[in-house]
């Protein structure tokens, strides 16, 4: 019933809101396409027009901090980040003083005008900062945030209310919203809303338990989820508390050692893997190439082939060029191809790109994300009559690892592309070879294979894109 209502407040104040333009700024902007970097869009609430010139400068204290922190700061080249100058007729934001979890009024009860209505107090919590006391309040600021967003920044990736009071407070959800008091509330927000980790503090409500990246019921070292980094920077798994549900459910980091449990610390290496896999998801490190298709006419001996990549800091790209599915180069950004290199016909030049940063664990880690780019070039005893390219992008999933009967393989490819797995043992035999098709999770019965290591290689058009170990128990 709530949601219902909920629905039909949003559908009808949408009816009322008028597009509002307001003064948009980058405040860190990245060249290129902004279709290939993550946009990060933060409005103001609860800053009178006068104040929009403090907007900013917190807003770039909060990205100064949130960027200078791992794994962002590995990964800054990835990230735009515009603000919305949204002025509020008051400072501040709302106190109703009608928090459970505290004695009230904990600070003094006040109402402010602000755009998006920020509200302490919300669902009964005194430090939860909402754009209302409850879903259904909500609902009207909602609506004015997606008018907003659509009217001035309309291709965000993810949007975060900055609120200009100094009480501590805030909340996750699709908009994050967080106070001035500490740049880390909103880091740590945006660690629910763009990275879906949960809290690792001890939750009283049993709602907020679920399986998540950094959450688990799951108990054996071998199965659970960061089984990769057990006994590593303080990983293993710790109870959310010693009784009732608390006690049934596990996080990767005691201790208060994880940003996700305790601001002021860093993101645990869980964590850590968890937003990087997202950016991994949202934006390719191939920002561009060259050629593109039909581009070069009659090209002339050496034929220069280039990617303009992406790359973290320190750069942790690893790239594999194949010429007609044979080795040709490793780990370089340019190669020039030869017309004694070329076959008569069709020639297939890919180029494989990995990221091979310390803070994922590939082996052990059920997801590859993979990016490549094939030139066909047709050559002829007249020369090279044409080069055609294509860019794909490709996630690798393999699961359990270990195995003992059955193991699970799925590509998803952007592109159509003839996908298949090899099964290898360690003396170099070929033991399985596995159609898969896109998309689809193939079952494998591995039952009859003896227990060890084993080597899966994922292929794409007969390219090698990666390589994975699969312990057979």
């Amino acid at each position: 019933m709530r949601y219902f209502l909920f629905c039909i407040l949003y559908f009808f104040s949408t009816l009322f809101i008028s597009a509002q333009i307001f003064d948009v700024e980058i405040i860190k902007d990245n060249p290129g396409d902004i279709d290939k970097r993550i946009n990060l869009v933060i409005l103001s609430e609860g800053y009178q027009a006068s104040e929009l010139t403090k907007f900013k400068t917190d807003a770039e204290s909060l990205v100064n901090d949130m960027f200078s922190q791992s794994p962002f700061a590995e990964y800054s080249d990835y990230f735009n980040v515009h603000i919305i100058k949204v002025p509020s007729n008051e400072s501040g934001a709302d106190h109703p003083g009608t928090a459970t979890d505290v004695t009230e009024p904990k600070t003094p009860v006040e109402t402010k005008d602000t755009y998006f209505n920020a509200t302490f107090d919300a669902f009964n919590y005194h430090r939860y900062l909402f754009y209302g006391i409850d879903y259904t309040d909500a609902a009207p600021a909602e609506a004015k945030i997606r008018s907003v967003l659509a009217d001035n920044f309309p291709t965000y990736d993810q949007a975060l209310i900055l609120v200009n009071t100094n009480i501590y407070g805030g909340i996750g959800g699709e908009f994050p919203m967080a106070s001035i008091s500490s740049n880390e509330i909103a880091i740590h927000e945006l660690g629910h809303s763009l990275f879906n980790l949960k809290d690792e503090y001890f939750l009283s409500d049993a709602v907020y338990y679920s399986e998540a990246i950094n959450m688990t019921q799951e108990t054996d070292p071998n199965l659970v989820k960061w089984k990769n980094w057990i006994n590593e920077n303080g990983i293993s798994i710790y109870p959310y508390g010693a009784t009732g549900v608390s006690a049934t459910w596990y996080k990767p980091q005691d201790g208060d050692k994880c940003k996700m449990e305790k601001l002021d610390q860093p993101f645990c290496s869980v964590c850590k893997e968890g937003i990087i896999e997202k950016i991994h998801s949202l934006v390719s490190p191939i920002e561009s190439y060259t050629p593109v298709s039909n581009t070069v006419s009659n090209p002339s001996f050496p034929i220069d082939f280039h990617l303009n990549l992406i790359k973290p800091i320190p750069n942790s790209l690893e790239s594999s060029w194949t010429l007609n599915a044979v080795n040709f180069a490793t780990n370089v950004d340019d190669v020039n191809i030869l017309e004694t290199d070329l076959n008569t016909g069709i020639n297939n030049l890919t180029v494989v790109v990995t990221d091979n940063t310390t803070l994922l664990k590939v082996d052990n880690h059920e997801t590859i994300h993979v990016y490549m780019v094939t030139w066909t070039i047709d050559n002829s005893s007249l020369g090279v009559k044409a080069i055609e390219s294509d860019i794909n992008n490709l996630k690798l999933i393999m699961y359990p690892n270990p195995a003992n009967t059955i193991a699970n393989f799925k590509i998803e490819s952007e592109r159509d592309a003839r996908l298949k797995v090899d099964i290898i043992s360690l003396d170099g035999k070929r033991v399985k070879t596995v159609p898969i098709s896109n998309y689809i999770t193939q079952q494998v019965d591995i039952s009859n294979l003896s227990e060890g290591i084993y080597i899966v290689n994922f292929y794409a058009n007969k390219v090698l894109v990666a390589s994975k170990k699969l312990v057979k128990l």
